[in-house]
């Protein structure tokens, strides 16, 4: 049973490859087009500096940038759950990111879009556990937020001009 699957996804990959498929992150791949190419504008607060702290990490800090990117942050919280004397026990966290990849040579707009998701946190322990739960809240939401406008650049970098 195994090795049949096993066939069918040598074959599917076998396929793949045939019809133009490349990696991004291989050589000469789209991810390469934004490596160490964008400057992210600077954050007004901690959430968007999480956020330009993990594009960073992902796109390379821009020596000699080609692209800017230009981000908006939107964060909220969110009461979910609530006991019987009315005390919150648990959290959502959502945020709305949205960006603009703009080429710095003249200014135009090269991509933008939105992306948002949610995580949660439980506040239900110590005042100090339920501080750090909501710490960790905010930072994977814009580690998830980071990630997907990274995915979105990805997809679109070969349209990039030269």
């Amino acid at each position: 049973m195994w090795l049949s699957d096993r066939r069918v996804f040598l074959g599917s990959l076998l396929a793949l490859t045939g019809c133009g498929f490349a990696p991004v992150y291989g050589p000469g791949g789209a991810a390469n087009l934004l490596q160490n190419r964008v400057a992210v504008d600077e954050p007004a607060d901690r959430d968007s500096y999480l956020l330009v702290r993990q594009l960073e990490t992902r796109l390379g800090r821009g020596n000699a940038p080609v692209y800017g990117l230009s981000l908006g942050l939107d964060v909220k919280q969110e009461r979910m759950a609530i006991d019987a004397s009315n005390i919150t026990t648990r959290f959502n966290v959502i945020g709305k990111s949205t960006f603009a990849l703009r080429d710095l040579r003249d200014g135009k707009v090269i991509t933008s879009g939105s992306v948002n998701s949610f995580t949660g946190y439980s506040a239900t322990g110590s005042t100090a556990a339920t501080l750090a739960a909501k710490r960790d809240a905010y930072e994977r939401l814009v580690t998830i937020l980071a990630d997907q406008i990274v995915n979105r650049l990805i997809a679109t970098a070969d349209e990039l001009p030269a």
